[in-house]
């Protein structure tokens, strides 16, 4: 019997995963920032027999404390942690500033991981055989890190920022790994392709056009979350492991930097306290 934080988890590949652990008689907490979809998991994970195993914490996770709030409440309910599954998306089509002052997408995509990556690994160390996924769209190239305007204050553009929240996690994972070399800790990026995992945070016309695209050309969730699953179960090396779905990452590409990574993990360190 395992145990597994999994944010994001109330929809798409974050639920997928959720329930497939509870389903093999797992532990899971789900954070999330729906109640009503917090409440539609808890019932599935009961009438898989998994209620006294199943907890949803509800969470804005744009918010560096309200991360904070999930780690501290996950301290309370568990000793030790065996994975941290980190799968939290959505689209903002016009700029949202958080209290913290960080770009909503970058604070989602990047921030709440950094936190709650650096937060729970203690937890993590004391696991069986303990992993961070970060499911995200490693191997792609396309956009960069804006350093002179993180928070895109100059010309924001929703793709941009998805964009550059990406390379941002694909860094994270980077840092992390360089960070705790020698820790049992593994780090997964892993890049699902394109899955059909809903439409709830899109708005029109966008959503019509994603709800087309994934009829046609996207693959079911329980197809994308099966590659995750395997490396989980039987992770092929230490450290940062990175793949596109069963293929592995060539670690060279510019994307995965460590002096690009080092530099992001400078500049948000004070995060991590």
């Amino acid at each position: 019997m395992r145990t597994y934080v999994v944010a994001g988890g109330t929809t798409g590949m974050g639920r997928g995963l959720a329930l497939h652990f509870l389903s093999r008689g797992d532990h899971v907490t789900v954070v999330g920032s729906d109640p009503a979809k917090g409440r539609r998991l808890l019932d599935d994970a009961d009438r898989l027999g998994a209620s006294g195993r199943a907890a949803f914490l509800r969470a804005d996770l744009t918010s560096v404390a309200e991360n904070r709030r999930v780690i501290e409440e996950v301290r309370a309910r568990h000793d030790a942690l065996d994975g941290l599954i980190l799968t939290a998306m959505r689209h903002f089509p016009r700029r949202v500033e958080t209290p913290d002052g960080f770009e909503a997408t970058f604070a989602l995509y990047y921030v709440s991981r950094f936190v709650l990556a650096y937060g729970l690994t203690d937890l993590l160390e004391k696991g069986e055989s303990p992993m961070i996924v970060n499911i995200c769209g490693v191997g792609v190239t396309k956009g960069g890190i804006h350093w002179d305007d993180l928070s895109l204050e100059r010309g924001y553009g929703s793709i941009k920022a998805m964009l550059q929240g990406g390379r941002a996690t694909d860094l994270l994972g980077v840092a992390y790994a360089a960070n705790h070399a020698g820790g049992r800790t593994r780090y997964l990026l892993h890049h699902p392709g394109f899955t059909d995992s809903g439409t709830d945070s899109l708005k029109q016309p966008a959503k019509t056009i994603v709800k087309l695209l994934a009829r046609f050309a996207a693959q079911p969730v329980g197809k994308s979350i099966a590659p995750i699953i395997e490396l989980m179960d039987d992770p092929p090396g230490e450290g940062l492991l990175a793949y596109d779905r069963r293929a592995p990452v060539d670690p060279s590409l510019p994307t995965l930097d460590p002096g690009a990574a080092r530099r992001l993990y400078d500049l948000t360190r004070h995060l991590a306290g």
